[in-house]
């Protein structure tokens, strides 16, 4: 796999706390939703496959079972909200709040 994030994917995002990787991700969502908003499609799938890609590396580096299905089920919900039918009746407002308090602990 070719990543973007090179220097996370080296061994430097595992180093870092979930929230810290969560606000990160969230950061990358927000990109997208941003760009979403403003019809910039290709940005906006950039973000996404950004934030998708941390999404990745964080399932490689956690080791509790719940935080592995909590991630999966949000990579799960970003793929149904930006490449899907939205079956799961996410909005951008939901992202926003849901990753709103990984940012809020991550400065901390």
């Amino acid at each position: 796999m070719e990543f973007q994030h090179k220097s996370l994917a080296a061994g430097r995002w595992a180093k870092m706390s979930l929230v810290e990787q969560m606000a990160n991700i969230g950061s990358e969502v927000s990109r997208a939703l941003k760009w979403k908003r403003k019809n910039h499609e290709d940005y906006c799938l950039r973000a996404v496959g950004r934030a998708l890609e941390l999404i990745y590396l964080t399932i490689e580096s956690v080791t509790v079972k719940s935080h592995i299905r909590e991630l999966t089920r949000l990579r799960e919900a970003i793929l149904d909200y930006f490449y899907g039918d939205n079956e799961f009746g996410s909005s951008d407002i939901l992202r926003e709040k849901y990753f709103n308090h990984f940012n809020i602990a991550a400065r901390k």
